[in-house]
């Protein structure tokens, strides 16, 4: 899959499917299926349009929903997805300005030369969100693609959002989130040094780089990581702000204790997949109490993960 970004033309034409696509859950993945079959039928390569950051990121990032997904994250879905390429805008104050009928012009005819775009049954563009699907199949009509949209897409009578998604992992309901997703919510990151204190206390743990301070989910979790072997490496994980050892306005840490492992693992990029929220953050008294809690929480980690073998 082919990365590429801006205004430059890629003087190829495209079948073309435009979204933030967070989480890229089942009924994203409906839109990549249809997206592709277009794409073989008449063809054309695949391309996902998106926006670095989010507009509502942009615009009011203190409001902005918790993420799902790092950009690297979403790119390497799209990859496994079998896309051929994404081709991202960063969002900015220009490109907020483009007019709905600028947007047609510049982004879908002049730089990604689009032969037929697919969008949900909901997507605004344009400076105020002033572009409708009906102006979107119009400027078709002038600049040679054909415009479809995807009506929402159900998971047992639910509709499959980024946003449902977002309240179920809020919620501790991993169960849901992965029933919305296709598969189990994870974070991906490269291992970084942390203060050691894991390793002081008896349960060495891999500190994960997080891209975004503000996770969709929190608490203590039995996971399953990916990076270091073919097979997953089963592990109990910690993602929140440490409340015994940090204060309250200290960043939220993903540190991952994996079962009976020993090596160093600084620099690896790990997949995180979250199996099974344990139980909430807690502070504790002192660090006697907290060692206790994490000897627990390991057996309680092991005890689920058998069942999933």
């Amino acid at each position: 899959m082919r990365i590429t970004h801006g205004f430059r033309s890629l003087g190829t034409p495209h079948a073309v499917t435009i979204g933030n696509f967070d989480g890229l859950h089942l009924g994203h993945q409906a839109m990549l299926a249809r997206l592709q079959d277009v794409a073989r039928t008449r063809g054309l390569p695949s391309c996902v349009l998106s926006f670095e950051p989010h507009p509502r990121e942009f615009f009011t990032p203190e409001q902005a929903p918790a993420r799902l997904s790092s950009l690297r994250e979403k790119a390497e879905c799209l990859r496994l997805l079998g896309i051929d390429r994404f081709h991202v805008f960063r969002f900015d104050r220009a490109f907020s300005a483009l007019t709905a009928d600028a947007f047609i012009e510049q982004v879908l005819g002049h730089t990604l030369q689009a032969r037929y775009v697919l969008v949900g049954d909901d997507f605004r563009y344009g400076a105020r969100r002033a572009g409708d699907f009906a102006l979107l199949a119009q400027g078709g009509q002038s600049l040679g693609f054909d415009a479809e949209f995807l009506p929402t897409v159900e998971i047992a009578g639910e509709r499959a959002s980024s946003t449902a998604v977002r309240q179920a992992l809020a919620a501790g309901d991993l169960a849901h989130a992965a029933q919305l997703l296709g598969r189990p919510y994870s974070i991906s990151g490269r291992v970084e040094h942390g203060d050691k204190l894991g390793r002081d206390i008896g349960f060495p743990t891999a500190n994960i780089q997080l891209k975004h301070n503000r996770p969709p989910l929190m608490g203590i979790f039995a996971v399953q990581v990916y990076g270091l072997n073919g097979a997953p490496l089963p592990g109990v994980a910690s993602l929140g702000k440490r409340p015994t050892v940090k204060n309250p306005d200290a960043a939220p840490v993903l540190e991952v204790h994996l079962f009976d492992f020993n090596a160093d693992i600084y620099g690896r990029r790990l997949r995180v997949d979250f199996m099974h929220k344990l139980r909430d953050e807690a502070k504790y008294p002192d660090l006697d109490t907290l060692v206790a809690q994490i000897g627990r929480d390991v057996d309680n980690a092991k005890h689920y993960l058998a069942t999933l073998t």
